[in-house]
């Protein structure tokens, strides 16, 4: 069985370097991969101090980002051959192994949520049928190159919103002064900052092996559509199972204040604006957009260089 590396199918005609985003060169840093020392053992359920429902914002992304990152990594996996620019193809492989390590912390999260009586098993598994979905090929040579450049625009488009959300969770003073557990605080802003950091990988990949505006709109829209159902289903599916709520209320009491903390959240800038899914769709689609015009380098590279990383690199 071939690797994901060696199975990407090559078109007939492929772009040139002259035809990739001209913009991947000007942020001059290397891009790899961090472990980081992350211990689980005394985060509660509820780790946002009074909102119980802003502890579940982030617990969407402990069980959804893993799969899929894990996505995006076989999708870069699969255009790597595609790609003969050396610089690219470099920030790409340290892309691959960012978003394998963001997958194995988050997982750990995950296993800290079973163990406070919350198994989140049936999300996982309905995630697992989506990406199955999207990651399928079939049919010709051509085709399926044309449903590698349909999953690099759609990942292209949902990096564009965990930069967006990475660099708010390096700077929100309300997210810091939350009274959120100190290691989930630092799990976002670790995984936050390596968004920012390889935010462009993605889009220049999608650029240099296909580049098509129509396609890039498109998924932009119905991946954006996709992200805001497949959280609130989540973060529905939480509240309900969520042993602690049950207890203190009747059943579905948890309902009537999910919306009322989600937008207390929100004004507090605890949790990022859930607007956000409409607002950015045209700051992406803009003419002559990259993501490199993007703000939050400089939090993300300050808060790298202090952060508790194993390898001390």
């Amino acid at each position: 069985m071939s690797s994901p590396a060696t199975s990407a199918v090559r078109p007939k005609t492929v772009n040139s370097p002259s035809t990739a985003s001209p913009l991947h060169t000007s942020e001059a840093h290397a891009i790899h991969a961090r472990d980081m020392d992350f211990h689980w053992d005394d985060v509660p359920m509820h780790y946002v101090p009074g909102n119980p429902i802003a502890a579940h914002v982030y617990n969407c992304m402990h069980l959804l980002l893993p799969q899929g990152e894990k996505a995006m990594s076989r999708a870069m996996a699969q255009a790597l051959p595609l790609v003969d620019d050396p610089r690219l193809r470099e920030e790409m492989i340290g892309f691959i192994g960012q978003e394998a390590t963001h997958a194995d912390q988050h997982g750990g999260m995950m296993g800290r949520l079973v163990e406070l009586g919350l198994d989140p098993q049936p999300v996982i598994d309905r995630m697992d049928r989506i990406i199955d979905l999207i990651m399928s090929d079939t049919g010709s040579e051509r085709i399926r190159h044309q449903l590698l450049c349909e999953r690099l625009a759609l990942f292209s488009a949902l990096e564009h919103y965990t930069a967006v959300w990475g660099k708010f969770f390096l700077e929100s003073e309300g997210l810091e002064n939350s009274g959120i557990h100190p290691m989930i605080l630092d799990l976002l802003k670790w995984h936050g900052a390596e968004e920012v950091e390889h935010r462009s990988v993605v889009f220049d990949a999608y650029m240099y092996v296909d580049g098509s505006y129509a396609r890039r709109a498109r998924m932009a829209v119905l991946g954006s559509l996709a992200l805001a159902v497949t959280g609130i289903t989540t973060l529905t599916w939480l509240a309900a199972h969520d042993p602690e709520l049950n207890q203190s209320h009747a059943p579905l009491g948890w309902m009537p204040g999910l919306v009322t903390d989600m937008v207390r959240a929100t004004r507090r800038r605890v949790i990022p604006n859930i607007a956000g899914f409409v607002t950015e769709i045209p700051v992406y689609l803009r003419p002559g957009f990259h993501p490199s015009q993007l703000p939050g380098m400089e939090a993300a590279v300050r808060y790298l260089a202090t952060a508790p990383i194993k390898d001390g690199r």
